[in-house]
């Protein structure tokens, strides 16, 4: 059927014929380009920097935690650790637990320098840590803590399945990890994450009606929107929807808040409402347990091997001892670095379905494009497609961007 232009002028269709007119006239592509053209220069060099320097993080990181293994092990620190607990604790099932404060302290003195250059000294060196030295210092003597009151049953957990079945601890063992790790999904945004950060509810006003009215449109059974103060520490914007069942949290950084618009805090909001309503939660953890299974059938071929050959020297002769940690950690670091492919596509995938609910959620094409520029601050914003598949845990902003002005342009038809 033929319109005619002069009917809808006179009926009141003046919008209609200037949203059609949009619609034609919008390219997707050199929007895409407007967007990236604003970073450049000195400021693109950088952020580039920073995050390619992050490749060759994760091999160095790898390899130091290879040499403090097998420094522990070599120097027969790891079986006197055992021996102790041995003494200490009686019974058996309570060795990996007294075991694992002498390892979680020693390991955390002698990867600090490490530590120090790359979460505080390199932070600031790219402009995006606010801490001074005593307060980062401060925190990570907090995480220790925190390490030493969640690694002990994690450990008493594991040995004893190894001691049980010695055939099929590879898959108990993940069990047992993975039930961990859930445990730690549900407890970490009341118990955990306010022991770094202040969590407060968000101000009364519009945006808060609006984040919470998403909220309520997508079933998220959220009452309220809480903002936790992350700019003490990082520059760094950010949001989660946490937690499972009487735990599930709706939360903002002030840095979100304070540094982007109504509509970017919306965008954000709309993604990470898209984690809780698409199940990412339970497809996380169906997919890290294969992970661990994966790695933990690794674990049980090449650790007895390694110990058959190099084992007499350290000391340690069994798996079950709990003095063979180092070498199951180094094995686990090194497996780890091999599978960062895989381990980045599955939470890539994740965030790429996560893009596309809260676009649809909270319709701000613009608003998710802006954020995604702000996001370049600390990744790379054009990286090749084999850097994206390797390193990249989220969809590279380009894409995003990209992925926004097409939403934008499918959806110009149906604006206000």
């Amino acid at each position: 059927m033929v319109v005619n232009a002069a009917y809808l002028i006179g009926t009141g269709g003046e919008a209609m014929i200037l949203t059609a007119l949009a619609a034609a006239a919008f390219d997707p592509e050199a929007a895409t380009q407007a967007y990236l053209s604003t970073l450049n220069g000195a400021a693109r060099a950088k952020s580039d920097a920073y995050f390619e320097g992050g490749y060759w993080l994760l091999l160095w990181g790898a390899l130091v935690t290879v040499l403090v293994a097998w420094i522990e092990l070599r120097f027969g620190w790891s079986a006197k650790w055992s021996g102790w607990a041995a003494r200490v604790g009686k019974r058996r099932w309570l060795q990996p637990a007294l075991y694992a404060f002498p390892f979680v302290l020693v390991t955390g003195l002698l990867t600090l320098p490490w530590t120090i250059y790359t979460d505080f000294l390199r932070e600031h060196q790219y402009g995006l840590s606010n801490q001074s030295f005593a307060a980062w210092a401060g925190d990570a003597l907090k995480a220790l803590l925190v390490n030493l009151i969640l690694i002990p049953p994690v450990l008493m957990g594991v040995y004893a399945v190894i001691r049980r079945s010695p055939k099929r601890w590879w898959l108990y063992g993940a069990l047992v990890v993975s039930a961990f790790t859930l445990i730690g999904a549900v407890i970490a945004p009341v118990f955990i994450a306010p022991i770094f950060n202040s969590y407060k509810p968000m101000a009364a006003g519009p945006l808060r009606d609006q984040i919470l009215a998403m909220a309520h449109a997508q079933h998220i059974p959220a009452e309220n929107v809480y903002v936790f103060d992350a700019s003490k520490q990082t520059k760094r914007i950010s949001a989660n929807v946490s937690g499972l069942g009487p735990t599930i949290r709706i939360s903002l950084n002030d840095n979100l808040l304070n540094r982007t618009s109504p509509a970017e805090v919306k965008a954000v909001m709309g993604h990470e409402m898209g984690h809780y309503v698409l199940g990412h939660v339970w497809r996380g953890f169906l997919a890290i347990t294969t992970v661990f299974l994966v790695l933990f059938l690794l674990l049980w071929w090449s650790a007895p091997r390694l110990l058959a050959r190099y084992g007499q020297g350290w000391g340690v002769t069994e798996v079950s001892d709990p003095a063979s940690l180092p070498l199951l950690v180094a094995i686990a670091s090194v497996l780890f670095l091999v599978m960062t492919p895989v381990l980045n596509t599955i939470v890539r995938t994740q965030e790429a379905e996560a893009d596309a609910f809260g676009l649809d959620a909270a319709r701000e094409p613009d608003g998710f494009a802006a954020v995604s520029m702000k996001l370049s601050e600390y990744r790379k914003i054009s990286p090749t497609p084999v850097e994206e598949f390797i390193f990249y845990d989220h969809p590279s902003g380009e894409n995003r961007v990209r992925r926004s002005m097409q939403w934008k342009a499918q959806h110009l038809n149906e604006a206000p």
